[in-house]
């Protein structure tokens, strides 16, 4: 008998928001090969790229939300801004294990593009030291709203990761429970960056502009990554930005990236005047996962 997919198999009660933890977790890169989905080497590529961006940006989430936690009086939002920080730590560390133990491994020189990630994490979107403290604490709140609209699309590619079926494609199991692992802790913190705007104020106008902005930048850093995989991947022909987008758009038409239309869906989810991240994904079906994951059981025996 052909088994469901997981999302039909969600149960009709979902908890909402839970305690957050971070779970430690032991992956083995030893044997993973480079094109993680043999029978797509490009979409195996796009989805490498995040492992260039997210360790830098996961620790400017971490730096930007220590930075804010004096500032919150609700130690409810405090506690769950803790566990937010435990979880992208570990995000950030787990990913850029994958730098030195899989991507340098099969000789792609990762330096370059990191120091990029460096600059824009940590200087373009670092703290402003040399304003007043007003001008300080408005660049704050321009992070928070920053880091709000790029975790909804983490939740989106978390609960898009969780249910799509890879497998198809011959995904490594290592890599995809990395992703599963790393897309249902998203899911699970999906509340928090938005409560933590909402608490600083930035509104919904603010809100709006700032997926206008983050939507298209976010697109072209993963792009641009995907890009220099393939130039460093002596295994594949270079390739121009036209051909590489007409690829990644045929393996978003076979299921191995998600789509145009639900990524545009969800961004634009965003502008519903009471959004909350209440429907990107469900804590059910993440916590779930969680308690499978290999990588997270690994560590409990």
């Amino acid at each position: 008998m052909k088994l469901l997919p997981f999302r039909a198999r969600r149960g009709p009660m979902d908890p909402g928001e839970v305690a957050l933890q971070a779970r430690n977790v032991r992956f083995d890169w030893r044997e993973t090969p480079l094109h993680w989905m043999p029978a797509e080497p490009i979409a195996s590529h796009l989805i490498n790229a995040l492992n260039l961006l997210l360790p830098e940006g996961e620790r400017m989430f971490c730096r930007t939300f220590s930075e804010a936690l004096p500032l919150v009086k609700d130690e409810k939002l405090r506690e769950q801004m803790l566990g937010f920080i435990g979880q992208e730590s570990m995000h950030a560390e787990t990913h850029n294990g994958v730098l030195d133990e899989v991507l340098s491994a099969h000789g792609i020189d990762v330096e370059p593009y990191v120091r990029q990630m460096e600059f824009l994490f940590r200087e373009t979107l670092g703290p402003r030291a040399d304003d007043n403290a007003r001008a300080q604490f408005q660049a704050l709140v321009e992070r928070l709203g920053f880091i709000a609209t790029l975790e909804h699309f983490f939740a989106f590619l978390g609960d898009w990761v969780l249910n799509a079926d890879l497998e198809r494609f011959g995904a490594d199991p290592n890599v995809l429970d990395l992703f599963r692992w790393h897309g249902a802790e998203e899911v699970e913190h999906r509340f928090v960056a938005h409560e933590v705007a909402e608490y600083f104020d930035v509104g919904y106008v603010r809100r709006c502009a700032l997926m206008l902005v983050v939507f298209p930048i976010f697109l072209s850093l993963v792009l641009r990554g995907t890009k220099y995989l393939v130039h460093e991947d002596s295994s594949l022909p270079d390739m121009r930005y036209p051909r590489l987008v007409a690829k990644v758009f045929a393996s978003m038409w076979r299921g191995a990236l998600p789509g145009v239309p639900s990524l545009l869906w969800s961004a634009l989810s965003v502008f519903q005047p009471g959004y909350t991240p209440a429907a990107v994904g469900s804590t059910a079906q993440a916590v779930a996962y969680l308690a499978k994951s290999p990588a997270a059981r690994a560590t409990a025996s």
